[in-house]
């Protein structure tokens, strides 16, 4: 993995921690957590303040996710939500942080400046006994303080107060005049700066767990269903459980949803080029066991590896080039059904709440594109790229340290952005695509 640490691909953006006081800012929230203290005088954290460099040293990279379910959280700087999320076990775990923290920013930033801010994505299960329970876990509450306590005791003071305000004699209350003066001392005054929270409660209606073997679960659908990477689950409350394997079955419940479109039919993406792409990674997988050296390939180097390994080319490459014959030199229509190894190489998820979510089941079900993968499943994609041969990992660590590290924006609108084709110049007319479904032609065959 060295090879993407060095480029910048893994372990990119985590927030560096050497300053003593945050330091020890830190370990006063890991011990108030988990009881636990790092012995490091530096380290770096993702967006929820777990450090790769503690789990090692802890043996234990949940020491912030115990049991894999209510994540919790420690915040040294608001800048951690530029930080990406490590050890995912749930999709939505990044984007419910990231928002808590920039509709809180002001508030953490004042938080933070002299504390860390301690806190748990909690939900109403904490530890998953069978895969029902997944079900559940329908909506996310943050809860959030300071080790110090400052929330709980500005809470405190503002009912003291209220009380002060409202009661008969406050006035001549010493005992409640002199807890009001104790607890402001480490509150301010909250009647000029009310120091609270807000927006702590998310919704989770679909989403991927990566518990049970990885589940995509979509049970707010018009057609729910839930997608299983691993074993099926036997006591899974849903009518429809399908297994990977079930390639009809789940591209019937993307198109029931309209939730997916092909790359051909999509408006303002050079689709050529993404298929050919989506090509040259599938001559690179066929070619990389042979040990031929893979740096520095250009178009022509990439056709010789296509001639040589011919006969080792899955079948979604010749899908592919069928499809990229017909929409650059009108080639014949290719009949490409759900059956077909390159159905799913030629989706991508249509512009709805559920995007991320859908490309990355895509990426899962078309695993030899390492660019999407990378993209939209990073955790899979780490795991995978562990058992390629080492031609293959030079290849792919240097192609995304050139094409997408540089540009990671541009490249995300390039692959998956839904924005009007401005150029002028349409891949494919709209009539040909009228004619033809792109993919309801083949629907109708």
């Amino acid at each position: 993995m060295i090879r993407l640490i060095e480029k910048g691909l893994m372990f990119g953006n985590l927030v560096h921690i050497s300053s003593p006081a945050l330091v020890e800012r830190y370990n006063r929230a890991l011990q108030h957590l988990a009881g636990k203290a790092t012995q490091l005088t530096d380290f770096h954290v993702d967006i929820s303040g777990y450090s790769p460099e503690i789990g090692q040293e802890l043996d234990d990279p949940l020491y912030l996710n115990p049991n894999g379910v209510n994540r919790q959280f420690i915040l040294l700087t608001t800048e951690q939500k530029r930080a990406p999320l490590l050890n995912v076990k749930f999709s939505t775990s990044r984007d419910i942080l990231r928002e808590f923290i920039e509709m809180n920013e002001a508030q953490l930033f004042a938080l933070t400046a002299t504390d860390a801010v301690a806190g748990e994505l909690v939900n109403s299960v904490f530890k998953l006994s069978t895969p029902n329970d997944l079900l559940n876990l329908r909506k996310i509450e943050i809860e959030a303080d300071t080790v110090g306590g400052t929330l709980r005791k500005a809470e405190q003071l503002a009912g003291l107060v209220e009380r002060f305000k409202t009661e008969q004699d406050a006035w001549f209350d010493d005992v409640l005049i002199a807890e009001m003066i104790d607890t402001a001392k480490d509150t301010g005054d909250v009647t000029r700066n009310p120091v609270r929270l807000r927006h702590t409660a998310f919704e989770q209606p679909n989403f991927w767990t990566a518990h049970y073997g990885g589940l995509y679960l979509f049970p707010d659908l018009d057609h729910p269903a839930a997608i299983c990477m691993g074993d099926t689950p036997d006591d899974l409350s849903m009518k429809y459980v399908f297994h990977k394997s079930q390639r009809n079955q789940i591209a019937k419940f993307l198109g029931y949803n309209n939730l997916v479109e092909t790359v051909i039919e999509a408006r303002g993406v050079d689709s050529a080029a993404i298929l050919q792409q989506k090509m040259d990674f599938l001559t690179v997988a066929a070619a990389a066991g042979s040990g031929v050296d893979l740096t520095g390939l250009e178009r022509r180097d990439m056709r010789r590896l296509a001639r040589n390994h011919a006969d080792h080319l899955p079948d979604a490459y010749h899908g592919l080039a069928q499809l990229l014959r017909w929409a650059t030199d009108g080639g014949p229509w290719p009949r490409i059904t759900s059956d077909h190894p390159a159905y799913f190489y030629t989706l991508r998820a249509k512009d709805t709440p559920h995007r991320d979510l859908v490309n990355m089941l895509l990426a899962e079900l078309a695993p030899l594109d390492p660019r999407q993968l990378f993209i939209c499943h990073k955790e899979l994609f780490y795991s995978t790229y562990k058992t390629w041969p080492d031609n293959k990992k030079t290849y792919v660590a240097d192609f995304l340290a050139r094409e997408y590290q540089v540009d990671k924006a541009g490249a995300r609108a390039a692959l998956f952005g839904h924005e009007p084709d401005m150029s002028g110049q349409d891949r494919v007319s709209e009539a040909v695509i009228a004619r033809v479904g792109p993919w309801g032609a083949l629907e109708r065959g």
